[in-house]
């Protein structure tokens, strides 16, 4: 399947309200990101990667420190590179051009970005944690773009986003929205749904040694 490239949804005053966002609170939620078709087309690859066996019980930790642990965490993923799928490239395209204005904006020097599908099964949930890892800064800024089409608030799996010690914000994933945060200062969770839920999750990084 072709898909018209997708400029008008990532340039101009969509991109400008996010970074906005970013420089005045930290986070942002934009709904219809991207055009409907590409969403059901990522959410077909998605799917698709499931069925295939391709997708893996996620991890907490990182490097020897990796451990599936499902009562922290029950999604399953499988990590997102460029020329696996026009669609996934029409995406990545979509945050590379987020990146240079946020750099432009911002000065964050956001040098690259990694992100995965993921695929959370009915119950599936995510406890509290943060983006960045204790050992390691680069991430910098997080992305969470939602697949999931007519999807009804009752349903749950909302992305719980702590604002600060008393307060919290519920994020349904609603097909199209593209929530954006910085990675070091919000805690948040995935809180379990009634059906599957899907999503494309990753993070701006800066410059750095570390290892994925």
């Amino acid at each position: 399947m072709h898909f018209d490239a997708p400029s008008p949804f990532v340039q101009g005053p969509l991109l400008q309200r996010i970074v906005d966002d970013l420089a005045d609170k930290g986070w942002s939620q934009q709904d219809a990101f991207l055009p409907d078709a590409l969403i059901a087309a990522l959410a077909q690859e998605c799917r698709a990667r499931d069925a295939a066996g391709k997708l893996a019980t996620a991890a907490i930790g990182r490097g020897e420190g990796q451990a599936v642990r499902e009562g922290i965490r029950g999604d399953r993923i499988q990590w997102i590179e460029p020329g696996q799928a026009e669609a996934c490239d029409l995406y990545l395209a979509a945050l590379d051009e987020l990146r240079r204005l946020i750099n432009r904006t911002l000065y964050l020097g956001l040098e690259d970005f990694e992100g995965h599908f993921a695929l959370y099964p009915p119950g599936a949930f995510y406890q509290k944690h943060l983006d960045r890892f204790r050992d390691d800064d680069r991430r910098s800024v997080s992305a969470v773009f939602y697949l999931n089409r007519d999807w009804p608030v009752e349903q749950g799996g909302a992305l719980r986003l702590y604002l600060d010690d008393e307060r919290s914000l519920d994020l349904a994933p609603l097909g199209g929205r593209l929530v954006i945060f910085l990675s070091g200062d919000f805690p948040h969770e995935v809180l379990p749904a009634s059906h599957e839920r899907l999503s494309l999750t990753g993070w701006f990084r800066r410059r750095g040694d570390a290892p994925r």
